[in-house]
């Protein structure tokens, strides 16, 4: 039986002030794995503690339970408050890796630290399933437009909530990021899709103090290269299209919808979106100016142009009685959602397998820019608000120097193919010199 010494006041693992029988023999003792295993349980909980590592002891319970721990003032002086940090369970716990992480934690308060403080924030900082949660409701719900919010929605449930979801944000480091995006490899748009998803709502996770300043891990992850797509229907496909359209008005192709089908020759005469051609409302069309006044779009108000063929499927069309859609939909009120279904029968009857409804907006645009207009007028047909999404089409336009330079050959030849004797002009004599 150890014989009891003194009463001291110390305090529990919760911080509060208790009165305990400390065993004196066990006073000022290194804490060595011998000292430990020779420790006997008492009547009451004592402590030992470390004569080297001021603050390092070990609790040595009724039960048997052997417990290290180190306690310390925040900050310094007598008035600090009091921490007692559990560093480990013996035996779990050896006496020497207990003494390593104590005389850490000694420096780490010596210079201003606060070791349980901070274990105690790790355990309640926010994980990556709080901050995805945080962004879709304070970000994109508020801000974004649904189709958008769908897809973030559609990419955390999908893609990062199941990688990252229990990681904690300030701890995710720029190599989990990497294979995170690298187990996408196969689907490298999908993949630069998720990576700056995921570092948006990074961003927002310093702004919301979860992480430093400038601390993404998203930065420097490279992303794949993505082949821009930019499939364009040829005359031919063209004309192709246009016989599959009347056998599929004529009933040849199956069952189709009208609406569907005035929906992709809208598409075709407009090249606008999808969305816009679906949402289309009767009172947003001004008939006298061919217009169509749309209040939100991709990028916001956009004003839609409407060519003549354009407006004459528009009057084609009968209204439906309390649907102010001009494509109405199966249920009340609302507007045709989705032709895809009508559109993979036309296609296909047309020989076009790999061209999507999008596509059709790239044709519209490359029949411009074949046409001769301008880039700039191209790009507000389309409603593209940046220059640089419409340079895509730059290479199906007419190149002046092209036209030019093909002009002065074709005079050149002809010249060259005369028979002597026969001058042909070529311009103005050019001057001594030039």
């Amino acid at each position: 039986m150890t014989s009891l010494g003194f009463v001291s006041r110390a305090w529990n693992v919760r911080g509060e002030a208790t009165e305990e029988q400390i065993p004196m023999s066990n006073q000022g003792r290194k804490l060595t794995q011998r000292t430990i295993e020779r420790a006997q349980p008492g009547a009451a909980r004592f402590y030992i503690n470390d004569a080297d590592i001021k603050g390092f002891r070990l609790a040595v319970f009724p039960s048997g339970r052997k417990i290290f721990y180190f306690r310390y003032r925040v900050g310094g002086g007598r008035g600090a408050a009091q921490r007692e940090a559990k560093i480990g369970e013996h035996p779990s716990m050896k006496a020497e890796a207990a003494r390593r992480i104590a005389a850490e934690w000694m420096a780490d308060v010596a210079k201003g630290g606060d070791p349980a403080g901070e274990r105690r924030a790790r355990r309640v900082a926010p994980r990556m399933g709080e901050c995805f949660d945080r962004y879709l409701r304070e970000h994109a719900r508020p801000h974004k437009k649904p189709a958008s919010v769908a897809n973030d929605e559609r990419l955390i449930e999908k893609r990062l909530r199941p990688a990252l979801e229990r990681h904690k944000v300030a701890e995710l480091k720029r190599a989990q990021v990497a294979d995170l995006h690298r187990a996408l490899a196969k689907t490298p748009y999908e993949a630069n899709r998720a990576l700056a998803l995921l570092s948006k709502c990074l961003n927002l996770a310093e702004v919301w103090g979860w992480r430093p300043d400038g601390s993404n891990p998203c930065r420097h992850v490279k992303k794949f290269r993505e082949d821009k797509r930019n499939r364009f229907l040829s005359p031919a496909e063209l004309a192709a299209l246009g016989q599959a359209l009347r056998c599929a008005e004529a009933g040849e192709i199956g069952v189709v919808s009208s609406y569907a089908i005035a929906a992709i020759r809208l598409l075709m005469f407009t090249g606008a979106r999808k969305g816009e051609i679906l949402g289309l409302q009767w009172n947003w069309i001004d008939w006298e100016k061919g217009r169509a006044s749309l209040p939100d779009s991709k990028t916001g108000a956009k004003t839609l142009i409407l060519s003549p063929p354009a407006l004459a499927i528009l009057q084609s069309l009968p209204r439906v009685d309390g649907n102010p859609h001009v494509l109405p939909g199966g249920k009340p009120g609302k507007h045709l959602v989705n032709p895809d279904k009508t559109w993979r029968l036309i296609r296909e009857a047309a020989g076009l397998g790999d061209v999507r409804l999008h596509d059709l907006r790239h044709s519209y645009a490359s029949v411009g820019a074949g046409g001769g207009l301008s880039l700039a007028i191209i790009g507000a047909l389309l409603g593209h608000t940046q220059a640089q999404t419409t340079a895509r089409y730059a290479h199906l336009s007419d190149d002046p120097l092209q036209t030019a330079a093909a002009s002065i050959g074709e005079r050149i030849a002809a010249a060259l193919a005369q028979k002597e004797g026969v001058v042909v002009p070529l311009g103005k004599t050019a001057r001594e010199g030039d």
